[in-house]
């Protein structure tokens, strides 16, 4: 039973929609209503208010790192497994990609993915803010820079993860957060993704 409420609990955080959250508290329009429509601190970006954005971004890390981290600081007291774990990190992302409270129109799980790597291996989510950053600052493509990090981090969890279910939970992230990112990767290869802070 302990199992089964850790993983729904986790679902349930996930699908805490910080960009349509922060929007309705600081008065602005809902994100889903302009821009990609994307419920994420990107877009949300677009409205012109930077704070906005940042708030997204944290609250969006936040709860998939607290889902992991809750689960591993309690998986005695709850009778958790390490396959447990690597399910919690999977289903609090599916949280903020289909959530429950918002119609199931979620965002596209970067900054949760994150922190729930945050929550697995610090080192594999330092490593990848390091290659979003470059890029993102590079580029000035955000899509772009989640891609690369995306694609890259399995290697580095293989690396830094000494649990193999939670090294699965990573990939099985990874193919969620590409598979969310199809529409911007064929704007990429278009040429005609918009850059950050550019209004689409």
């Amino acid at each position: 039973m302990s199992t089964f409420i850790t993983i729904l609990g986790a679902y349930l955080l996930g699908s805490l929609s910080f960009a349509v959250i922060v929007s309705r508290c600081m008065g602005m329009p809902d994100p889903h209503s302009y821009g990609s429509g994307n419920p994420g601190a990107t877009n949300v970006l677009r409205a012109g208010r930077k704070s906005a954005a940042a708030l997204t971004l944290l609250g969006d890390a936040l709860k998939g790192w607290i889902a992991v981290w809750l689960a591993c600081r309690y998986q005695i007291t709850w009778h958790l497994t390490n396959h447990t774990i690597a399910i919690v990190a999977v289903s609090v992302l599916l949280g903020h990609m289909w959530p429950v409270f918002f119609k199931f129109k979620g965002g596209k799980g970067v900054a949760t993915a994150l922190g729930v790597l945050l929550a697995l291996s610090w080192p594999t989510a330092l490593i990848c803010t390091a290659i979003w950053l470059i890029m993102a600052f590079g580029f000035k493509v955000s899509s772009l820079a989640a891609l690369i990090a995306t694609i890259i981090s399995p290697f580095v969890a293989w690396w830094f993860i000494p649990q193999p279910s939670w090294i699965i939970s990573v990939i099985v992230i990874d193919f969620l957060v590409l598979y969310r990112h199809k529409s911007n990767i064929c704007k990429l290869l278009s040429g005609k993704e918009s850059k950050i802070g550019q209004s689409e």
